[in-house]
């Protein structure tokens, strides 16, 4: 399977296209396959936990991070569309502050790689959203941090209707601003 690697105004982050193969029938793609994302990208990843959300419009969740066991994630839709961001967090990066952030749908397939050192968080577009992700480290609760999602140094252009404010848990709302957020 070739996959399709475009760059982001993150270096490192970076959307995946993999191949659709599809018919009258409906369709085929391999989500993922080590060998063509390494092939591809130049990255050796190992995998070792796999998350699956279900949510509902206009949540937000995020922007999440681990200052210890720090995780690269591999970010895909399978149900709906989200608004995917990730911020650089990391001080010595050429983009050390900056967010870029993607449409992720059931129907583009586009994947995210989020690598290490990163914020990451999604906005629910469509009625209900299923996202999964695979990560490269296992969860680890006393390390997790949050930057709140509105900050405005980082000003992180939310695709949000006039007046509608985000579905959000206290834990995300409480995010930390951008000046006291822990970094790498």
């Amino acid at each position: 399977m070739k996959l399709k690697v475009t760059p982001t105004a993150i270096h490192d982050v970076l959307v995946i296209e993999p191949t659709v193969f599809g018919d009258e029938r409906g369709w085929f793609t391999e989500s993922f396959n080590a060998v063509d994302f390494a092939d591809a990208t130049g990255l050796t990843v190992n995998f070792v936990q796999d998350n699956h959300s279900f949510s509902r419009q206009w949540t937000l969740r995020g922007l999440h991070y681990q200052l210890e066991k720090t995780q690269g994630k591999l970010v895909r839709v399978v149900a709906g569309s989200v608004f995917d961001v990730a911020v650089d967090i990391r001080k010595e990066s050429p983009t050390y502050g900056k967010w870029v952030g993607i449409e992720l749908s059931a129907q583009n397939h586009k994947q995210l790689w989020v690598p290490p050192g990163l914020a990451h968080g999604f906005l629910v577009l469509s009625e209900t959203a299923e996202f999964l992700y695979k990560t490269t480290d296992y969860y680890h609760p006393q390390s997790e941090a949050c930057l709140v999602w509105n900050d405005p140094t980082v000003a992180i252009a939310w695709p949000l209707p006039e007046g509608v404010n985000p579905n959000m848990n206290a834990k995300d709302m409480s995010g930390l601003a951008w000046d006291a957020a822990p970094k790498f």
